[in-house]
Parts: C-alpha cells; sequence; structure tokens
C-alpha cells in the first residue's frame, strides 16, 4: 500500500507541474495588456513600461515562470494586480468559503444519491426505478441557474425559509453561515444527484446480474447481506470517480451558482480575475482548482485500492 501511495503522489507532483507550466503559458497568451487596463487607455508609453517594470511582465516568460512556481510552494503568491491586495489571503478567505460549501453539498448529495440509485437497482423495473429514473433526467435537464432562481423564488420569497443572498462576510462562523449555504448547496446538490444516482444504478443493477451474487442469494445468504457485503463494495468504484471529480467542481467549478446567490467563493474570485485581467490572482486561482482536482483524484486512487487490494498491483 506504501509504494502504491508513493506511485501516485509521484504521478500528483508531476502532474501538478506540468498543469502550472500550462496555467502559467495560457494566461499570458491572452489578449490584453494588464498594465493598459491598469492606467486605461490614455495612458502613454512611458506611464506602461513603467508599470510593466512594477509589476514583472518586462523579464523573459520563463524567468517569470520560476519566480512564480517557487513563490507558489512558498505560499507567496504575490499581490493582486487590480487590488494590490496579498493573493494569499485572498485564496484562503475564498477557498474555505468554496470548502464549506462543497462540503455541506456532499454531506447531502454522496448518500442521498447513492440511496436512491441503490433503491432503483434493486426495484429495476418497479415504480421506484422509474420515479427515480424521470426526476434524475428532469433535474440533469436544467441549467444550475434555473435551479438556483426556482430554489429561492420557492424557499426565499415564498416560504421565506433561507436568505436569497448568499453573500457572507469573512470570518463568518460557520453555524452562523450555514442557512445561507442551503440554497446553494441544495442547487449544486440536485445538479450532482442525477449523475451519481444514475451512474449507482447502472453499477449495482450490473454487479448483481453477476454469477457469483446469484449463487449467494441461492444459497440462502440474505438479500441485505449480499448488497451490502459485495455489491456495493464492488459497484461503489465508479462513483467514487464521479463523486471525486464533483469535489473539484464543487470547490472551483460552481461560477454560475456563485453568481447567482453571490456567494464568495472560488468560482467568483476566478471570474473577477479574468475581467481585470488580473494575471497572478487568476494563475493562483487555476492552479489551485488543479490542485483540488489533482488531491480529489488522489483519494479516489486510495479508495479504488481500499475496496479493490487488486489495483495496488497496478
Amino acid at each position: 500500500m506504501i509504494a502504491f501511495l508513493l506511485r501516485r503522489t509521484a504521478f500528483l507532483a508531476l502532474t501538478v507541474l506540468l498543469a502550472s507550466m500550462l496555467v502559467f503559458a495560457v494566461t499570458n497568451l491572452l489578449p490584453g495588456d494588464p498594465a493598459r487596463i491598469l492606467l486605461g487607455r490614455e495612458a502613454g508609453p512611458a506611464a506602461l513600461a513603467e508599470v510593466r517594470a512594477e509589476l514583472g511582465l518586462d523579464r523573459p516568460v520563463p524567468v517569470r515562470y520560476a519566480t512564480w512556481l517557487a513563490g507558489a510552494v512558498r505560499g507567496d503568491w504575490g499581490d493582486s494586480f487590480a487590488t494590490g491586495d496579498p493573493i494569499g489571503g485572498l485564496l484562503a478567505e475564498r477557498l474555505g468559503n468554496s470548502l464549506r460549501l462543497a462540503g455541506v453539498t456532499l454531506v447531502f448529495a454522496v448518500p442521498l444519491a447513492v440511496l436512491l440509485g441503490v433503491v432503483a437497482a434493486v426495484q429495476a423495473g418497479r415504480w421506484p426505478d422509474a420515479v427515480v429514473s424521470l426526476s434524475s433526467l428532469a433535474v440533469v435537464g436544467l441549467p444550475e441557474f434555473v435551479t438556483g432562481i426556482v430554489l429561492i423564488q420557492v424557499f426565499a420569497f415564498g416560504l421565506g425559509w433561507f436568505p436569497a443572498n448568499a453573500s457572507i462576510p469573512p470570518g463568518t462562523p460557520f453555524l452562523e453561515a450555514l442557512p445561507s449555504l442551503v440554497l446553494p448547496a441544495a442547487t449544486a446538490t440536485l445538479v450532482m444527484l442525477a449523475y451519481v444516482a444514475r451512474l449507482t444504478r447502472a453499477s449495482v443493477l450490473e454487479e448483481l446480474r453477476r454469477p457469483y451474487l446469484r449463487t449467494a442469494l441461492l444459497k440462502g445468504v440474505p438479500r441485505r447481506m449480499v448488497l451490502r457485503r459485495h455489491a456495493l463494495r464492488n459497484a461503489l468504484l465508479p462513483t467514487i470517480t464521479v463523486v471525486a471529480i464533483s469535489v473539484g467542481w464543487l470547490i472551483s467549478g460552481l461560477i454560475v451558482v456563485e453568481n447567482v446567490f453571490n456567494y464568495p467563493g472560488l468560482g467568483r474570485l476566478l471570474t473577477f480575475a479574468i475581467d481585470r485581467r488580473d494575471l497572478p490572482l487568476l494563475q493562483a486561482v487555476t492552479l489551485v482548482a488543479v490542485v483540488v482536482f489533482a488531491l480529489a483524484n488522489l483519494v479516489a486512487d486510495v479508495l479504488y485500492a481500499w475496496l479493490d487490494p487488486r489495483i495496488r498491483l497496478a
């Protein structure tokens, strides 16, 4: 198991390194001049050259990349072009908010999706299966902003149970911020619920049709025990992959949801950096998103190896 973890960790480090090169190269190829954006259209060549020198944009790209990567490893992301504030503090605050939202979403979405998928598989061809399949298809077909607006209209404006605006102040304790997290988390839950539930249904159904499970049932082993100890252990392997990918999406990819609810997460910070051509902030947010996806996949690999020991030898 230790050798397996070392191999996966080394692969993760290589992935992040290559991704950092790609992120830095792509962000520097984006159209627009940060100095021009900061000073305006009327700025003269001398002023633009001075600002570029202050921002370090006059140095060769390889030198700037090496400096940026060394700072990122130390946790020093530099200062934002747009606000002048240290990027590290801003990233930590927004990442904390995104982790809160992702945690609340996963607590509700994963158990509910797995339960619905198992129920649909066990009741295949009956009305519970039809209800789960049709409702999941209906939900997954709705864009995120439509789902969010419907939830706001019903639960915020109609029933008044939760706030429509999730713009929590910095430093708000989790329990105090929890009511503002409910509607964004519910929106994200409905988006990923259908994918996870339908994948779980297909995996469990395929596993239940295997000869060894049929043999166990014919020998008199209780169906619930067969399902819990054998079928689910193997059937959840594809589900783990989807959940791992969803973790990265929940932390850094909820751009639409965060904008609908005005939630201060990494997604809104990314759009802020893009709008203002803030290269250091854009690079930092993107690299953090890459690291989150990589770590989520590492956790998925470890869970794979725990559920199926044969994977450790791969």
